[in-house]
């Protein structure tokens, strides 16, 4: 019962499911993705993205100094079914569009040394 509780707790934060929806909308994403369009400062992206790995829901690759984040390839179904249906009901809000293009627009214009 525990596990089950950190896996829906994890997704009661808005920032954090902010995150899991960009991560699902786009694969995998840096950091520095992450903080530009949640406009937050790194210490609170990366401490929202450590609940999200405690609580199995993303994995981390390290690639030199940066840490790009996806969403767990070895999740349990709960997660899975949960995924399919933040996706129907959840990722075409106006939130989780603005987002997505924010992103979008970032990533266009970042410094070639996030990409």
């Amino acid at each position: 019962m525990k596990y089950h509780t950190q896996i829906l707790k994890a997704l009661s934060d808005p920032i954090r499911l902010r995150i899991i929806l960009l991560l699902q909308s786009e694969g995998e994403l840096c950091v520095c993705d992450l903080m530009a369009v949640l406009k937050l400062p790194q210490s609170t992206v990366s401490r929202h993205l450590a609940y999200l790995k405690k609580s199995c829901w993303v994995d981390i690759r390290r690639q030199g100094v940066w840490m790009y984040y996806q969403l767990s390839q070895e999740s349990c179904q709960m997660c899975r079914e949960l995924l399919d249906t933040l996706h129907r009901n959840v990722g075409n809000l106006p939130e989780a569009d603005s987002d997505r293009k924010a992103l979008a627009d970032f990533i266009k214009s970042k410094a070639p040394i996030c990409k």
